[in-house]
C-alpha cells in the first residue's frame, strides 16, 4: 500500500512536471511568432526571409530602416515589458496570497507614473533620468503603504485598501500635473499615460532591458521560496526559510522592474493582474508559477499590440487593449470574491 501510494505520489510529480514544461515550450513558441509578425507586419509587409536577412546584418531596400529602427525597438520593449509586469504582479499577487494585490490595484505603478510624468511635464529630464525617478518612486510607494497598513499587526486586506487609497490620490496627482502641464508636452504625456510602445527606440528601452536580465533571474531563482511564502509567515520560517531576506530581495526586484517598464512604455494597465492567474489556470500547483507569468505578460502586451495597431481603423495604444481584456475580469473577481466572503 505505501509503495502504492509512493508511487502514484511520483507519478502525480511527473505529470505536472511535464504540463509545467508543455506549457512553457507552447508560450515560448506563441511568443516567437507573436515576435516575427511584429518584424514582418506594417504598413508594408515583408517576407520572414528578408527580415531574417536584415538581423543577420545584410541590407534589404527598405526592410532594413523598417525592420532595424521601427519595428525591433518595438518588439523588444514589448517583450520586456511583458516580461516585467508579468513577472512582477504575480510576485505580489503570490507574496500577499491575494489576486488583487497587484501593482496597478496597490498604487505601485501610479507611483512611478507620476514621478515620470514630473520629469516629462516639469524638469523635461532624459529617459535615464525617467527611469531613475520611477524606480525610487516605486519603492517609496511601496514603503508607504507598508508603514500605513502596517498597523499594531500585518493584515494582506488592510494593506489593499491602503494601496487602493494611495492608487486613488496618486490619480489625482496625475489629473493635477496634466491640467498644469505646458501645451506642447500633453500630447506626449497622454500616449505615454495610455501604454504605448509607440516611437520606442533602442536606446530608450537600454534601461529595461538590463534590469530585466538582471531582476528576472532572481525572481526566478526566488520562485521556490515565493511558493513558500504563499504557505504564510509561519509555515514559512518553520521550513526554515529566511522570510525577511526573501521578501526584501522579491520587492525590490519586482519594485524594479514594474517601475523602469513603467518609465519606459507608460502603463500597461491590467498585465501585472491578468499574467499570474493565467499562467497559474495553465501550469496548475505544483510547480513555480513565475517564469509561465513572464511568458504570458509578453505574450498579452505583443498580441495586444498587433491587435491594436491592425484589428481596427485607427491604431490604438497597446495599453487601451489590455484595458478592455483586463476591466471584464477584475469584475468578475470582485464579484466573485465577494461571494466568498473574501473581499
Amino acid at each position: 500500500m505505501r509503495e502504492h501510494t509512493i508511487t502514484q505520489i511520483k507519478s502525480g510529480r511527473r505529470n505536472r512536471l511535464r504540463r509545467w514544461i508543455l506549457v512553457n515550450s507552447l508560450l515560448i513558441l506563441l511568443a516567437c511568432v507573436l515576435c516575427i509578425a511584429m518584424l514582418m507586419i506594417g504598413n508594408t509587409i515583408y517576407p520572414a526571409s528578408d527580415v531574417i536577412r536584415v538581423l543577420m546584418g545584410e541590407p534589404v531596400d527598405g526592410a532594413t530602416f523598417a525592420v532595424n529602427t521601427i519595428r525591433l525597438p518595438r518588439m523588444l520593449a514589448g517583450l520586456f515589458a511583458g516580461i516585467a509586469f508579468g513577472i512582477a504582479g504575480n510576485t505580489f499577487q503570490t507574496m500577499l496570497r491575494n489576486p488583487l494585490a497587484n501593482p496597478d490595484i496597490l498604487g505601485i505603478t501610479a507611483g512611478s507614473s507620476v514621478a515620470a510624468l514630473i520629469c516629462i511635464l516639469i524638469f523635461r529630464t532624459s529617459n535615464t533620468t525617467i527611469s531613475i525617478a520611477s524606480v525610487l518612486a516605486g519603492l517609496a510607494t511601496v514603503v508607504i503603504i507598508y508603514v500605513l497598513a502596517k498597523g499594531k499587526s500585518f493584515s494582506v486586506g488592510r494593506l489593499i485598501l491602503v494601496g487602493i487609497g494611495i492608487q486613488a490620490m496618486l490619480s489625482a496627482v496625475i489629473s493635477y500635473l496634466l491640467l498644469i502641464g505646458a501645451q506642447q508636452d500633453l500630447a506626449t504625456a497622454l500616449r505615454w499615460l495610455s501604454g504605448s510602445l509607440n516611437g520606442a527606440q533602442l536606446q530608450a528601452i537600454t534601461p529595461l532591458m538590463i534590469t530585466v536580465v538582471i531582476c528576472a533571474p532572481i525572481v526566478i531563482l526566488l520562485g521556490s521560496q515565493l511558493s513558500l511564502l504563499e504557505l504564510g509567515e509561519q509555515s514559512a520560517t518553520s521550513l526554515g526559510l529566511n522570510t525577511n531576506q526573501t521578501r526584501m530581495l522579491l520587492i525590490l526586484s519586482s519594485v524594479a522592474m514594474i517601475a523602469v517598464a513603467t518609465a519606459t512604455t507608460g502603463p500597461i494597465a491590467f498585465v501585472a493582474f491578468l499574467s499570474g492567474p493565467i499562467a497559474k489556470r495553465l501550469v496548475g500547483q505544483g510547480y513555480s508559477n513565475v517564469l509561465p507569468a513572464g511568458l504570458v505578460g509578453l505574450n498579452l502586451v505583443l498580441a495586444a499590440d498587433l491587435i491594436g495597431q491592425f484589428a481596427f481603423e485607427v491604431r490604438f495604444p497597446v495599453g487601451i487593449i489590455t484595458g478592455l481584456l483586463g476591466a471584464p475580469y477584475l469584475i468578475y473577481l470582485l464579484i466573485r470574491m465577494n461571494r466568498k466572503g473574501s473581499l
